[in-house]
């Protein structure tokens, strides 16, 4: 390392010190805290960054945002240059650079990882990191922060984007990697024109039925919102009502937003009796995660909850259709097929119903262990792979090789037969890669595809949400002496340790008609999560219950003073 950039690096630590006592780790959020302890921590991360850039010779982001936490929190991660999350095989590093609490400690760990990693920190090389940053208040003096740590790396060069959602900054690492334009409005055109090309492919007997195509949407005080006031005036199809815009006073994420709606099932604040049974859509406060829902009475806050569960059934019947118009045998004389592999990633968390809805519906559905990087990482494998978490957080994933043949599908029958129902479906196929976000789950475009195929079927939410009744679920925690007692296996499902544990678990599950559990440990504190779903909510509670006394039994504090 030169002594220049030693000594850029030792002055730039100086600034910043970690607080004392406070040990963050890196996850798929990336780091998350109360805001007013995050400075270090993001400076830090700048300077990771840039580390990241020079490794890989490509652009990567950094964006500062805590998601769905409360408004006084915030955070920081990095896009990899695939626009996904950071490599996992970073994130120890990440930490132990977090926590590292003299600027000589602090320079001893670059310099060995550099050095491990064989990255060019000489300032010959150029590194470039794309920056940005949801509504928080405390945003923009992170920003500086990380521009700081950043600034403290030769040759790395910061682009500010402002205030983005976390997908828009996915989106355009992804882009600028792939020698695509990555701006805001780049963004903005291609999902709605996407959009535009999907509803012009709408089916003429569905186009005539009338349906309406009003959404009133909430932006939980966030990015979001702000955001999709932006794209609303680029459509012309779709009516989007938008509420809690971050314009009106109300606080990010307070009332508001995919999880509170999700996690609470009621209606978000702005919304009233007024709205009984109109479609409704709520975002998180940085627009990654999506949920739909419909208030079935005036006289209740209780809400008809449409999740992340039926969001990926409706997309994966709608792509499952596509593809079987393709690959119709016998209508043309092209020798030409390819029979994509579709494939429906789940985690243990998913409604047994939608997983036994997806089964039946003739769909390859695989389990990982929670977690998004495990959904998308399994997604890649497959030719067409779609991913959803219950929370609304989900994406489509298309292979290069599959969209390279469906282009050149699409010209032969372009040739053949234009205007057939095959090109037609070669077309959607083609624009709902171009709509989805393939970086990572994106609220806005997921909207935009939820909308056009409600449009193409004629459906209303209502008809949406019949596809299948979700059973009856519980979650518990239970306080432990020690998490890591317990080891899981198959996608989390069984567990393989403390022994004995898990024949426990399957005996009084049996107990129960549907009945279905399991237990994980949590990635942040000392308890084991339980899980059970039943025929009824009381034989849910009750079986979540009791699995939580044979936890208790195993691991609590109980059994420690045996």
């Amino acid at each position: 390392m030169k002594e220049e950039q030693r000594l850029l690096l030792l002055h730039s630590s100086s600034l910043f010190f970690p607080p004392q006592g406070v040990k963050l780790s890196y996850g798929t959020a990336g780091f998350r805290a109360d805001a007013s302890i995050l400075k270090s921590t993001v400076h830090r991360v700048g300077i990771l960054a840039a580390l990241r850039s020079l490794k890989t010779q490509s652009v990567v982001g950094l964006m500062i945002t805590a998601s769905h936490n409360k408004v006084t929190d915030n955070g920081v991660k990095i896009v990899d240059p695939s626009g996904g999350m950071l490599t996992q095989e970073w994130e120890p590093f990440a930490d132990q650079l977090a926590s590292a609490q003299t600027p000589e400690a602090f320079l001893s760990l670059i310099t060995e990882f550099v050095e491990k990693e064989k990255i060019p920190l000489d300032g010959v090389q150029s590194a470039g990191i794309l920056l940005g940053r949801d509504t928080r208040p405390s945003g923009e003096s992170l920003l500086e922060a990380a521009k700081q740590g950043i600034s403290s790396i030769l040759g790395a060069i910061a682009l500010d984007l402002g205030i983005l959602t976390t997908p828009q900054l996915h989106w355009m690492v992804r882009a600028r990697n792939k020698g695509m334009k990555a701006t805001e409005p780049a963004y903005f055109e291609q999902i709605s024109s996407s959009f535009r090309c999907l509803v012009d492919l709408i089916p003429n007997e569905t186009k005539s039925s009338k349906m309406d195509n009003t959404v009133v949407v909430d932006g939980a005080d966030g990015v979001g919102g702000e955001k999709l006031e932006v794209l609303k005036s680029m459509l012309t199809s779709l009516v989007i009502e938008v509420r809690n815009t971050g314009k009106g006073g109300g606080l990010l994420n307070d009332g508001v937003g995919a999880d509170y709606v999700q996690k609470e099932k009621v209606v978000p604040r702005g919304f009233c009796s007024n709205d009984v049974g109109l479609r409704c859509a709520s975002l998180d406060g940085d627009a990654d995660r999506l949920v739909y829902f419909s208030l079935p009475t005036s006289s209740s806050r209780k809400i008809d909850l449409v999740d992340g569960d039926k969001i990926l059934s409706l997309f994966a019947l709608f792509i499952k259709e596509q593809l079987s118009i393709l690959t119709k045998e016998g209508t043309e004389k092209l020798d030409n097929s390819y029979h994509a592999r579709l494939g429906v990633i789940q985690t243990a968390y998913a409604n047994g119903a939608s997983t036994d809805y997806l089964k039946q519906s003739g769909l390859e559905v695989i389990f990982t262990p929670t977690g998004v990087k495990h959904l998308h990482e399994k997604a890649a494998q497959f030719d067409i792979g779609i991913y959803f978490e219950a929370n609304g957080h989900g994406t489509i994933l298309f292979s290069e090789s599959w969209l390279s043949w469906l282009e050149a599908r699409n010209n032969e029958l372009g040739l053949a037969s234009e205007g057939s129902e095959q090109q037609k479906a070669a077309l959607r196929l083609l624009s709902v890669s171009k709509l989805i976000n393939q970086a990572v789950g994106d609220a806005l475009s997921c909207l935009l595809l939820v909308e056009v195929i409600l449009q193409h079927k004629g459906w209303s939410i209502h008809k949406w949400n019949e596809l299948y009744q979700d059973l009856p679920s519980r979650q518990l925690k239970v306080k432990v002496v020690d998490r890591t007692a317990v080891a899981t296996a198959n996608a989390e499902t069984v567990a393989i340790s403390p022994p004995g544990i898990q024949e426990a678990i399957d005996a009084e599950t049996a107990k129960y008609p549907k009945g279905r559990c399991f237990i994980r440990p949590s990635g942040t504190e000392d308890v084991i999560r339980v899980y059970a779903e039943a025929s009824t909510q009381e034989a849910a509670d009750s079986l979540a219950g009791s699995v939580a006394k044979i936890v208790d039994r195993f691991l609590g504090f109980s059994s420690s003073q045996q």
